[in-house]
């Protein structure tokens, strides 16, 4: 009898995320990965476009990672972080705090980047409820994305994928992201809501999972502003963002305003492990001490700051920090630029955006289109024929790669955009 496939031995017992198995096609074994190569069981190799949802900066199998992880394993692999500590947390989180802006003082540690969402949330909620305040309303961007748990979704748009749970959901207001037409009637609107308003989440300059959609620093300074003017806390959802992603350190440091809290996750730990990291300005932590232990903030998860995690994203932080990513950013910047200029006035393509590392490619399909459409398939299953990985949302594509990306790379992955831009 011959041998099972790894890929029938996971159609047997594995059910994939965001995946209809019914008919879902096998999927593709992964036995190694190198830089910006995936490499199958096949032997066929792929060209990782997206970072494998966005969490490998640095590449596959970063030795240096690798390294700084295997030193961790023969230290200390996990312990209790209530009441105990270690090492890698308490640099971590020193490291971290140096680098965001200087209102942030308090970091807690979570397991990915809903977990890191959800802590934010309650952290809000409960620093009003700790001062005899019942401000329990959101205020979220529409088409926004902030996770798949419960609190996550609750103040992401409504779409198919929380259908099933719409009525579960807390009462959120949605509004349009800001522009110049529309600022002043959305602080109007902000002001009508205040006092009900406990928190503005919002994903800062790029809505990820929502399409890509991208808008300028100086109208979410307002939003903000407004806000703190409201006596409404502000939440920045940096877990697509952070570490590089929009060309600085954090997309937050294209603003002036301050966010209250800010949420951390993806390239974190450079794709290596799971980590979320929730930071806070000492105002938030404050209202959270008390002789009475009803004001604690009960929120935990049994591996929360693993020591393996920590020594992954002290090891990632090494590299981002370094010279050579910072001149990697700005030449993926550059590059994503010039191909950007030279296929905006093609028939087919309705927009093109770009942010940083990011690009998205919104395609013309001259009908109504969603993230079902049958455009996606046959792009998806184009790129992947042509060894690249690139998962559109709906009608949309984006390229967000790994930071060492080679130029030649990138140049192979436009050639294949614009081939699949003349056959569909």
């Amino acid at each position: 009898m011959a041998e099972k496939s790894l890929a029938e031995r996971d159609q047997a017992l594995i059910w994939h995320p965001y995946t209809q198995m019914q008919n879902a096609a096998a999927p593709i074994p992964i036995i190694r990965g190198e830089g910006v190569f995936l490499y199958a069981e096949d032997g066929k190799k792929y060209l990782d476009a997206i970072s494998s949802w966005w969490v490998n900066i640095h590449g596959h199998s970063h030795p240096y990672i690798a390294k700084k992880v295997s030193e961790q394993l023969n230290r200390l692999e996990h312990v209790i972080f209530a009441g105990f500590t270690h090492p890698g947390a308490v640099e971590l989180a020193e490291r971290l705090i140096n680098i965001l802006p200087n209102n942030q003082a308090k970091v807690f540690y979570s397991d990915n980047g809903s977990t890191a969402v959800e802590v934010a949330l309650k952290m809000c909620f409960q620093f009003w409820s700790n001062q005899g305040m019942e401000k329990t309303k959101v205020l979220a961007f529409n088409n926004s994305y902030h996770g798949d748990t419960f609190g996550a979704m609750a103040v992401s748009a409504r779409s198919a994928f929380t259908r099933p749970f719409d009525k579960l959901l807390f009462e959120v207001e949605f509004i349009d992201l800001p522009n110049q037409d529309n600022i002043e009637q959305l602080k109007k609107q902000i002001s009508s809501l205040k006092t009900d308003l406990s928190v503005f989440i919002f994903e800062p300059l790029v809505q990820g999972a929502g399409g890509m959609q991208m808008y300028e620093a100086q109208h979410l300074d307002e939003l903000i502003k407004h806000c703190r003017k409201e006596n409404i806390l502000t939440i920045a959802d940096e877990v697509m963002t952070g570490f590089g992603r929009t060309g600085r350190l954090f997309a937050s440091n294209y603003l002036i305003e301050k966010s209250d809290l800010m949420c951390f996750s993806k390239g974190l730990t450079g794709g290596t492990m799971a980590l979320g990291i929730t930071t806070c300005s000492k105002a938030i932590y404050d209202a959270f001490l008390s002789d009475d232990k009803l004001k604690t903030l009960f929120h935990g998860h049994s591996f929360t700051a693993n020591p393996i995690a920590c020594a992954s994203a002290l090891a990632s932080m090494d590299l981002l920090l370094e010279p050579e990513t910072e001149q990697n950013l700005h030449r993926i910047e550059m590059k994503h630029k010039d191909f950007a200029a030279k296929i905006i006035s093609h028939k087919k393509v309705k927009c093109i955006r770009q942010t940083g590392t990011i690009l998205a490619l919104e395609w013309e399909t001259f009908a109504e289109t969603s993230y079902f459409n049958s455009l996606r398939d046959n792009l998806y299953n184009f790129f992947l024929d042509q060894g690249i990985i690139l998962r559109p949302l709906g009608n949309i594509i984006y390229i967000m790669p790994p930071y060492c990306i080679k130029n030649e790379d990138l140049d192979y992955i436009y050639t294949k955009i614009e081939e699949a831009l003349e056959r569909f």
